[in-house]
């Protein structure tokens, strides 16, 4: 009788195995075919349409698209996109990194454990508490910034944030200021934190200073995670909107529109579903190759990485 060696039988209960695995992924399968992919292609198929509920909705073409081509107010709500994009990939990173790196810096681990859990606990509150705390912040008669403001004798510089074209945008994009507790603050931490000792000891015995390893050793090391949350940041910004419409409804005078609000007030204000679902449409376009372009940058360089 032939005997059976070890690595017969788990080549045998790997393909025993396969099946069950392929049969347990069919529920996520039909999930995300519901969720993520109906929809899109149900918004997609609806542009085409003067799309109306329960009423006739005639096909027109692309007519849905060429609105929006004329559609000031949609272009301007990238405009000011693009201002959020700029402040999230920098000074909204410049803040967490240099809290990150005083953290490390830190010899007591028990004081840098407790600063650490300080730091992070913010990231549990939900966001739609922190957004309307500071819409109390802002507040022109009570807020505590304008209260603060003319307690300091600086009463002329008191305003309405949120209700003035000038100011509302970036009161916006100040909300959480420092932005230490933030997920870029979660990423850098981890990021410095899997880097070897020895790194930092072999830096020391040459004489680098903090100021020099920083640039020299951490901020090349962390080249990842840079990546990693610029992906992210352009995904997410591209989809920003739930503060704004919390607190300013894209106003005032359309100074706080972004994308996804202009979306919701055609669809939900006007009724003009089809071109509300054309929309949607060009912003999923617009995010589905952005994101497939700094994918393919990424992957380009992570194989050079490699070859190095």
């Amino acid at each position: 009788m032939n005997r059976i060696s070890r690595e017969d039988v788990v080549k045998k209960k790997k393909k025993n195995i396969r099946p069950s695995i392929y049969l347990g992924l069919l529920p996520l399968f039909a999930i995300l075919l519901l969720f993520s992919y109906y929809p899109a292609i149900n918004g997609l198929s609806k542009s085409f349409f003067d799309w109306k509920f329960f009423e006739a909705s005639p096909f027109i073409g692309l007519e849905n698209y060429r609105k929006m081509f004329a559609d000031s107010v949609w272009w301007e709500s990238f405009g000011h996109i693009s201002l959020v994009l700029l402040a999230g990939v920098t000074v909204m990173w410049l803040f967490p990194l240099l809290a990150v790196e005083m953290l490390i810096s830190l010899r007591n681990p028990r004081i840098q454990y407790a600063l650490r859990t300080a730091l992070l606990f913010p990231l549990a509150f939900p966001i739609i508490v922190t957004i309307y705390m500071w819409g109390f912040i802002y507040n022109p008669n009570q807020g505590i910034l304008n209260v603060a403001l003319k307690q300091l004798g600086l009463e002329s510089l008191a305003q309405n944030w949120l209700g003035d074209p000038k100011t509302a945008l970036w009161a916006l994009i100040l909300i959480n200021f420092p932005w230490i507790a933030s997920l870029p603050f979660f990423v850098f931490l981890t990021g410095l934190q899997n880097i070897g000792s020895e790194i930092f000891e072999a830096a020391a015995l040459d004489g680098a200073s903090r100021f020099k390893r920083f640039f020299l050793i951490d901020l090349p090391l962390l080249r990842r995670q840079f990546r990693l949350l610029f992906i992210l940041a352009v995904i997410n910004i591209l989809q920003f909107g739930i503060t704004a419409q919390a607190l300013t409804e894209g106003g005032p005078d359309n100074a706080t529109m972004f994308p996804i609000i202009r979306i919701l007030n055609v669809a939900f204000r006007g009724g003009d579903w089809g071109y509300a679902a054309a929309l949607s449409t060009t912003l999923f376009v617009v995010t589905f190759l952005i994101s497939t372009f700094i994918f393919i940058v990424s992957r380009g360089e992570k194989q050079n990485d490699k070859s190095l």
